[in-house]
């Protein structure tokens, strides 16, 4: 298994995970990586971890996920042009019958970062782990004010 993107809280570093007959198989050497960990890396990395560990901090995660689809259901899921919203955790999506782009460029210029995904019929949702409720809701609201554009 490999992993790379979170592991260090958007710095560059990779990691692969094996099982043990596959350790004990390699010998120094056998595995490189332009992204391995360096001591800057592999810092972020444990402050990335021990966040994750904190009690209670994954089922916020879930939480602030569940509020995300519930806000968007509520305030475009009528919408004409929404399909359906869905998503796991925090990486949502809001499946469109038409393209993403208009509505995805006038979130940005409204302040907010969203990007497209899929065929580019989806307006695609992943926010930081640490993201408040008050900044979900504003970023609903931005959304919900800019579906006109997909008119």
């Amino acid at each position: 298994l490999s992993t790379a993107k979170p592991l260090a809280g958007g710095l560059p570093m990779g990691a692969v995970l094996v099982t043990q007959e596959v350790n004990d198989a390699m010998k120094p050497g056998d595995h490189g990586s332009t992204f391995a960990g360096n001591p800057l890396v592999c810092a972020a990395a444990n402050v990335v971890i021990d966040r994750l560990e904190q009690p209670g901090f994954l089922e916020q995660v879930m939480s602030k996920g569940e509020l995300l689809k519930s806000l968007l259901t509520e305030k475009v899921g009528s919408n004409k042009h929404v399909v359906e919203v869905r998503g796991a955790g925090l990486l949502v999506g809001v499946q469109l019958d038409t393209a993403a782009g208009p509505l995805v460029d006038a979130c940005r210029d409204a302040g907010l970062l969203v990007i497209s995904a899929g065929k580019g019929d989806v307006l695609r949702l992943v926010p930081p782990l640490i993201i408040t409720e008050d900044e979900i809701a504003r970023a609903v609201d931005i959304i919900a004010a800019n579906m006109s554009v997909l008119d």
